[in-house]
C-alpha cells in the first residue's frame, strides 16, 4: 500500500496511471510562471503547482491534472487556474475517455485574489462544458491539504468524487471559519472535529462523494477506472435532485443542536445506524452504513 495523502502531485502521477503514460503540457521547463509572486518578492514554481497532460489509464485515454499541494497549498492563481482551463478546453476538442482532477488545495491563492476568483471561475465554466459535451469529470480527492475554497466547488461540479477516509472537502477551510467566526464556532486544531466534519467518512455518509476509498494510490486508481465512461446527465432533474437530497439533509438535523457534535447528529438523522462510532470505523464498515 502507497499512501496517496504523501505521495507528491507527480508521485500520483507516476502511480496512478498506466506506466510511462503520462505526457505533460507546460512541463516545468517551459518555464510558465505566474505573474504576480514575483512582483510580491514571493518564491515561484515552475510549472505554477499543477502539473497537466494526457495520458491512459487502464488502455484508455485520458487528460488529467495534479495540484501540488506542497506549492502554496495547492492555491489557484492566474497561471495555475489557466492551465486547468486550457486542459478542459483541450478536452472539449479531443475527446479523451475522461478528464481526471487530482485536486489538492486551500482554495484561491490569497496573493491573487481577484485573478485567482476569475480562474476558478472559469475553470467551473470550463468543466461544465466538458460535461455538457459527453465527458466524465472525475476528481480525486486525497491530499494533505484536502479540497476547500473555489476547488471545492469546482469537485462538486463534477461527475465522479472519490475521496479517502483522510481526503477533506468543504467550501470554507476550518481555518477560515475560525478566522471568520472564531474558535467557538469551528476550532481548527480540533481535527477529530475537522475530519467529522470535512472528512471523507462524513462526505460519503451525507452523499457528497461517490466512492470511498483506502489512502491508498491503487485503491484511488481502481475507483477511478470505475468511473471510465459513466458521465452523469447535466440537465435540470439532475439538479432537481441535488437540491432535494441537500433539502432533506437540511430537514434531517436538528434545529437545537447548540454545543451538540452536528456531524453524529446529521448521521444518526440520516439513519445510521451506531453514529457516534462512525470515526472509528473501518472504510469498509461505513461503505456499508450509507443509507441517502
Amino acid at each position: 500500500m502507497i499512501s496517496f495523502a504523501e505521495c507528491s502531485a507527480r508521485e500520483r502521477l507516476a502511480l496512478l496511471l498506466d506506466p510511462g503514460s503520462f505526457h505533460e503540457w507546460l512541463p516545468p521547463s517551459e518555464r510558465v510562471t505566474s505573474p504576480h509572486l514575483a512582483q510580491l518578492g514571493v518564491p515561484s514554481a515552475f510549472d505554477d503547482g499543477v502539473a497537466i497532460g494526457r495520458a491512459t489509464l487502464d488502455g484508455h485515454g485520458v487528460f488529467v491534472a495534479a495540484q501540488e499541494g506542497a506549492f502554496m497549498g495547492g492555491g489557484v492563481g492566474e497561471v495555475h487556474g489557466a492551465k486547468l482551463v486550457g486542459l478542459l478546453q483541450r478536452a472539449q476538442r479531443d475527446r479523451p475517455t475522461a478528464v481526471l482532477i487530482l485536486a489538492e488545495s486551500g482554495g484561491v491563492r490569497l496573493h491573487e485574489a481577484n485573478a485567482g476568483l476569475i480562474a476558478v471561475s472559469e475553470v467551473m465554466r470550463a468543466l461544465l462544458d466538458v460535461r455538457a459535451a459527453g465527458i466524465p469529470v472525475i476528481v480525486l480527492i486525497g491530499g494533505a491539504n484536502g479540497c476547500f475554497g473555489g476547488m471545492g466547488i469546482v469537485a462538486r461540479c463534477a461527475d465522479h468524487i472519490v475521496m479517502s477516509d483522510v481526503g477533506r472537502l468543504a467550501m470554507s477551510g476550518p481555518e477560515v471559519i475560525e478566522a471568520s467566526h472564531g474558535v467557538e464556532e469551528f476550532d481548527s486544531r480540533d481535527r477529530a472535529l475537522v475530519w467529522r466534519t470535512t472528512g471523507g467518512k462524513h462526505r460519503w455518509l451525507t452523499g457528497d462523494c461517490d466512492a470511498l476509498v483506502e489512502d491508498d494510490v491503487a485503491a484511488f486508481r481502481e475507483a477511478a477506472i470505475a468511473a471510465l465512461g459513466t458521465a452523469k446527465p447535466l440537465t435540470l432533474a439532475a439538479l432537481e435532485d441535488e437540491h432535494a437530497l441537500l433539502t432533506r439533509r437540511l430537514l434531517a438535523l436538528p434545529g437545537d443542536n447548540t454545543g451538540r457534535d452536528e456531524a453524529v447528529l446529521l448521521w444518526r438523522a440520516l439513519g445510521v445506524v451506531d453514529a457516534e462510532q462512525v470515526p472509528d470505523l473501518s472504510v469498509d464498515t461505513v461503505r456499508a452504513l450509507r443509507v441517502i
